[in-house]
């Protein structure tokens, strides 16, 4: 054999051996990605095959963040039909088949984010199918919070105040504020990833008003309210004054008519004393007329009359 033979035969054998190594290559451009919560991302994932795509097979699949040991399938392509999964039917489309894999998911939502895996397979190549495999994190802001109290609100009561939120990505921050009167923030107990308490012990009328929670990421803040109304029994030595000060108002009553009552007895039997003698001396009046007008028969005047 020449020198031209042997070398047809090493650059076959450098052909063949080439073709060998790049077989069926799959290749993820970015190894995490991000999205906003109902915006649109492309996962990217190409590949290099030496084989002709009429038998072309892809498959993406997904573990959610929530159930990573329970993974689904998202969309594959096979023998050029694709099928949807059920979850993603008309949110989820090749972008390039058959010359990519590149898949676009619309209306992204939380349950979306998780570890996708991009599998290739073309036949008859007897390689090992090629995977790629990228995050996904879909950002959230706050959901509207849930506020609410527990305890007693009576005063030297306990009371403890919680709020929660369903989503938000990344977690959101929770705080609490009395916001009126006067705003002051509150220390608070961190419940959980998404909720959070107060509590305050002994309360009184000073910590009747209105409080705030406020959950709050970097996509925005949310907000709910409670209005505690603390009930404060009455004073008990400011009603023993009232009580002191009507009886003592009530007994200057009392006295004030007893004396009308006297004074108007004693005039009453002044008033009976003056007539009393008036009458008297008109009966004394009377008497003296009737003696003056009488005729006495004196011995004398007997004689006289009998002659």
């Amino acid at each position: 054999m020449g020198s031209s033979g042997r070398w047809m035969v090493w650059t076959l054998c450098v052909c063949f051996t080439a073709l060998q190594n790049a077989a069926l290559r799959v290749t993820v451009r970015e190894s995490s990605v991000q999205v906003v919560q109902g915006d649109v991302v492309v996962l990217p994932c190409s590949f290099f095959t030496s084989t002709p795509l009429s038998r072309l097979n892809v498959i993406w699949t997904l573990a959610p963040s929530s159930s990573p040991e329970s993974p689904i399938q998202v969309i594959a392509y096979d023998h050029g039909q694709v099928i949807e999964a059920p979850s993603f039917i008309g949110r989820v489309g090749f972008t390039g088949i058959p010359w990519s894999a590149d898949i676009a998911v619309n209306d992204t939502r939380v349950a979306d984010a998780g570890t996708y895996r991009c599998v290739v397979n073309n036949p008859p190549e007897t390689a090992d199918p090629g995977i790629g495999e990228l995050e996904l994190s879909v950002l959230a802001p706050p959901s509207l919070p849930v506020c609410q109290w527990d305890g007693d609100i009576a005063a030297g009561g306990s009371v403890t105040l919680s709020c929660s939120v369903v989503e938000g990505v990344p977690r959101p921050q929770i705080r609490w504020d009395k916001v009126n009167p006067g705003e002051i923030a509150l220390p608070i107990n961190v419940e959980g990833d998404l909720s959070g308490s107060v509590q305050i012990v002994n309360v009184s009328s000073e910590t009747s008003g209105l409080y705030r929670c406020s959950a709050k990421n970097l996509l925005g803040t949310e907000n709910c309210y409670v209005n505690l109304s603390v009930h404060t029994p009455p004073d008990r030595s400011s009603g023993l004054l009232q009580a002191v000060l009507i009886t003592l108002s009530m007994s200057s009553v009392l006295v004030a008519l007893l004396a009308l009552v006297l004074w108007l007895h004693r005039t009453g039997q002044d008033g009976r004393g003056r007539e009393g003698g008036e009458e008297e001396e008109e009966e004394e009046e009377e008497e003296e007329e009737e003696c003056y007008n009488e005729i006495r028969y004196t011995p004398s005047l007997m004689k006289r009359s009998f002659v």
